[in-house]
């Protein structure tokens, strides 16, 4: 292990961040060097570190994160300023919503595809599905790419800390959370969750869609097991670990 790096600020967080980036790409749910994962190291959630711009998820180190300030203006001179857009939309979200320690966007394909259906609504149709009850906001006001204007645009959707998941439509989704383990389990599962809605569509027969109710109630207890966001991405990094991967170099 590199003891630069060790000894460096934020190394777990570092190691956590880009463990997720690593499966991400393996999960076939990034896109080219495009899309980006931060994670808020301070009180105030607006220093974070970022994926490096035009770097591919599945080749991200520790190392390469680079750290940043949502309020500091001079970000996009420096040598290793972050893609545009990135800054846009994470450096928005940072700056407004305190309680988004850890912000992960993507362009996956199913939730994807969900985002460019006239309703993209995710309904309570599984276990899965209904994590996501009344814990999800669409945006049908698509405005192009996520520059400043519009990073801003979609980080006001995302003021109430009970929203979790920010489908992006026409464009992807954005997933918030307390933590990389904590994000990145709300990530896979809506992945999961709306690939399971997709097929279910695909049959063309009626949906059985769980009561408002029950689904309420799924999604709090899924909301009380914790440890299993924790124990996911361990066992993530323990795999990587095993195939003596570089990605907490």
């Amino acid at each position: 292990m590199n003891q630069t790096l060790r000894s460096n600020s934020y190394f777990a967080e570092r190691v956590d961040l880009a463990a997720a980036l690593r499966w991400t790409a393996r999960l076939n749910m990034h896109e080219a060097v495009a899309n980006h994962f931060s994670l808020a190291v301070d009180d105030t959630t607006t220093k974070f570190l970022i994926n490096p711009n035009a770097r591919h998820f599945a080749r991200v180190k520790a190392s390469d994160l680079v750290l940043i300030d949502a309020l500091d203006p001079s970000t996009m001179q420096r040598p290793d300023a972050p893609d545009p857009t990135a800054w846009g939309l994470h450096g928005a979200v940072h700056r407004a919503c305190p309680h988004a320690v850890c912000v992960m966007h993507v362009h996956s394909i199913h939730a994807t595809v969900l985002a460019s259906l006239a309703d993209s609504h995710l309904p309570a149709i599984d276990q899965n599905s209904a994590m996501f009850f009344k814990r999800h906001i669409v945006d049908a006001s698509y405005g192009g790419m996520a520059f400043e204007a519009e990073g801003a645009r979609c980080s006001a959707l995302l003021s109430d800390p009970k929203i979790k998941v920010l489908i992006m439509g026409n464009h992807g989704i954005l997933v918030i959370g307390t933590s990389v383990a904590d994000t990145f389990n709300r990530l896979y599962y809506f992945e999961r969750a709306a690939e399971t809605y997709i097929r279910a569509l695909q049959t063309g027969r009626k949906l059985r869609v769980l009561s408002d109710a029950v689904a309420e109630k799924t999604a709090q207890e899924w909301e009380d097991y914790p440890e299993n966001a924790t124990a996911h991405l361990t066992e993530l990094k323990a795999i990587l670990d095993d195939e003596a991967s570089n990605y907490a170099q």
